[in-house]
């Protein structure tokens, strides 16, 4: 709770403005019953038609304000955990941003969605609570009791009793419910997985066929989430008939004793009538007491996820210039001795089947260099670690003769225009697609859209630059996709261009075309081209041939097809003949 607290401190003066008119108005609430008994035991009996009319106008008032003041701090209520929640939201977007490749792969993106949603929900739903029925119940419950030993002791010893076996009831499930919550959200993480993994795959599901097969996976993590949140909501559910048989037996117990009472003299009707009326207060405040705490059990299991992602420690801190390893030459780029593993704690590494195995590599500025070699070989890995999405086991990395460690992180990637696997284009326009939230000219994207061959397709459109592309640029085609994606690397002119398997979706012909355009129009960009393809890294200054996170091969192209086995092999299968 104190995670949550601490969101809600900036807010103290509307907090404190809230508390006041929530309790004048739960006070007021507890007098209503009072005014009636009074009315009734001793207005009443006067047989004068003013005094009552005039104390029932006083009642009606009364409800009014009581009414206009919960109202009111109800809705400031909601304003408050809407402020509080938004900022839970924005300080884990950020966390969730600055996570390290480790850490995101350690929780998975499926739970950082459902952290988002549901866990910030409930916390949201917990703030409205324990700002209206977190105070009026106890309220109700309190002042219930303090008034009816006020106005008749002996029957207010029943209250005395039965309120502690019921607030221990509340108490001891509520601290049960935590654990069980937290089962419950795991499985929405799991659900959301499973969606997300169909929504992205939705073309392959259904090309092969497989929505009966999805839809088991979908009911399998559906019934596992429905089992863990009925057997929460029974344990959760057990303080209800427990409060409910204990304030019936009392109502009886007060009815019965309250009759002897009347006709002994001892007790006038009005204080039973309003002894009625204040035990169903008292059941109303320990009810409301009983969701306070289960949303708390909820906001207990939610926040505490929520909290894991915020107070993630960077496992990638800038280190000071002078702790950082000497560049061991005058080179733009350098690997030097680097090994990887992703499974390992970040910063150090085994032997046991590393990513990445003893990787050296120099580049000049203005180079270009090709990395080569079969799926799962480490080829992503080198401009993972380039970039320092994660931590080099071992060895050294340097960038402009500076250990990349020691750069701080958004200025290192400064310093690069990239296209990944799988890039995302956004549902925004071509314009907004390209430039990117960066100060990029009306003529600097079109010159990038000419350079990516991407010029023509995007005049065709109705909209041209202002074309609106749907999710995942679902209404262009994935040539189309690549092209859009490579002129948003080019159009703001970076030091370093890195293609990460970026024409796969382009044919030969379109290939060549925006190779021949980096090389004319962006001569003194340092290039490093990951590829599958031998004809997208023959042109350049050096390939490296990866073999199971090895270089296995490294030269120009001629040097690679005398020297290189693999290479040659790679290159007589997708051209047909060796030079």
């Amino acid at each position: 709770m104190r995670f949550i607290f601490s969101y809600l401190k900036p807010k103290s003066a509307m907090i404190v403005f809230i508390l006041f008119i929530k309790i004048v108005g739960s006070l007021g609430e507890l007098l209503l019953p009072y005014v009636l008994e009074h009315l009734i035991d001793n207005v009443a009996p006067e047989g004068k038609a003013l005094p009552v009319v005039l104390w029932g106008l006083v009642m009606i008032a009364l409800a009014v304000v009581v009414r206009w003041l919960n109202v009111s701090a109800n809705r400031r209520t909601v304003k408050l955990a809407s402020q509080a929640t938004y900022q839970v939201r924005r300080d884990l977007f950020a966390a969730s941003l600055r996570l390290s490749g480790h850490q995101m792969d350690e929780l998975g993106l499926p739970s950082i969605i459902s952290r988002m949603t549901s866990d910030s929900y409930n916390v949201q739903s917990f703030i409205q609570s324990i700002f209206s029925a977190g105070v009026r119940a106890p309220i109700r419950l309190l002042g219930g009791i303090a008034i009816t030993m006020v106005m008749d002791t002996g029957l207010s010893l029943i209250l005395v009793i039965l309120a502690p076996i019921m607030i221990a009831a509340v108490v001891g499930v509520s601290l049960k419910g935590i654990p069980l919550y937290e089962r419950v959200q795991q499985s929405v993480d799991t659900i959301v997985r499973v969606m997300r993994e169909n929504i992205v795959g939705i073309r392959v599901v259904k090309a092969l066929s497989k929505e009966k097969y999805e839809r088991r996976r979908f009911d399998e993590a559906n019934e596992t989430m429905i089992r863990r949140e009925k057997t929460a909501g029974i344990v959760m559910a057990l303080p209800g008939p427990i409060m409910m048989l204990a304030m019936n037996v009392g109502l009886t117990v007060v009815v019965i004793v309250g009759a002897y009472r009347v006709n002994a003299g001892v007790t006038e009707p009005g204080v039973i009538l309003a002894f009625l009326t204040y035990f169903n207060m008292i059941l109303m405040g320990v009810m409301g007491i009983n969701r306070v705490f289960m949303q708390m059990s909820k906001a207990n299991a939610s926040s505490a996820r929520i909290r894991k992602v915020i107070d993630q420690v960077d496992e990638l801190p800038t280190l000071p210039e002078t702790e950082g390893a000497e560049c061991p030459s005058g080179d733009y780029i350098v690997f030097d001795h680097v090994s990887f593993l992703y499974d390992a704690v970040p910063g150090h590494t085994n032997r046991r089947e590393l990513s990445l195995d003893d990787i050296s590599f120099r580049m000049p500025k203005g180079a270009s260099l090709g990395i080569i070699g079969p799926t799962g070989c480490g080829k992503t890995t080198v401009i993972n670690l380039l970039m320092r999405f994660y931590e080099a086991g071992s060895g050294h990395i340097f960038v402009d003769g500076k250990d990349v460690r020691c750069y701080d992180k958004q200025e290192l990637r400064r310093h690069f225009g990239v296209v990944f696997q799988n890039d995302m284009i956004f549902a925004d326009t071509v314009a907004e697609n390209v430039a990117f939230g960066r100060s990029v000219s009306r003529e600097e994207i079109e010159q990038a859209l000419r350079d990516a061959s991407a010029a023509d397709f995007v005049a065709e459109k109705e909209g041209g630059l202002d074309e609106m592309a749907d999710i995942h640029g679902a209404n262009f085609s994935g040539g189309q996709r690549q092209r859009l994606l490579i002129a948003r690397a080019l159009a703001d002119r970076p030091d370093i261009l890195v293609l990460d398997d970026s024409s796969s979706a382009l044919d030969y012909r379109t290939d060549a075309a925006v190779r021949r355009a980096v090389r004319e129009n962006y001569a003194g960009i340092t290039t490093i081209t990951v590829a599958q393809r031998v004809s997208s890294v023959m042109g350049m200054d050096e390939i490296l041939v990866l073999d199971e996170g090895r270089v296995i091969g490294r030269g120009r192209h001629e040097e690679l097809l005398a020297s290189c086995e693999k290479y040659r092999r790679i290159y007589e299968n997708q051209m047909g003949e060796v030079e």
